[in-house]
């Protein structure tokens, strides 16, 4: 299943390693979710987790990037003509319509509501509920 995660989970994911937003990422980890992504994507998590403030060893952030950079799906998007409070979250919006995949965010008033839109808990009660049948 293609997914497009916002920065805010990885963030999470990173401060805890027994949270939801840690369970996404031993999914993409795992190979059951396929992170789809282009360079401003990867850019934003790349300037994100390096901030000095989080204190994320490099090595950790450095291995996740290129871990998504061989394993995911790298796309180009063009822009859509879509107004966004913060222009920085349309690229992930951008993806995630593009890959026809699930936007998963820790912020959802963010973003446009739709069905590909869901909180870090919304899709992993879908997807394990999908798991189930």
């Amino acid at each position: 299943m293609d997914v497009v995660i916002d920065t805010n989970v990885l963030v999470s994911a990173f401060w805890s390693k027994d949270g939801s937003p840690a369970v996404i990422m031993s999914l993409v980890l795992g190979g059951e979710l396929i992170p789809c992504y282009d360079y401003r994507i990867l850019e934003e998590y790349k300037k994100v987790l390096m901030r000095a403030k989080f204190e994320f060893p490099k090595s950790q952030v450095d291995s996740l990037i290129n871990w998504i950079e061989i394993y995911g799906k790298s796309v180009v998007v063009s822009p859509l003509n879509i107004k966004f409070n913060d222009e920085d979250d349309k690229k992930f919006y951008e993806v995630a319509k593009y890959c026809n995949a699930k936007l998963i965010t820790g912020n959802l008033k963010h973003f446009p509501k739709g069905n590909n839109v869901m909180s870090v808990g919304e899709f992993l009660e879908k997807y394990n509920k999908k798991k189930r049948l």
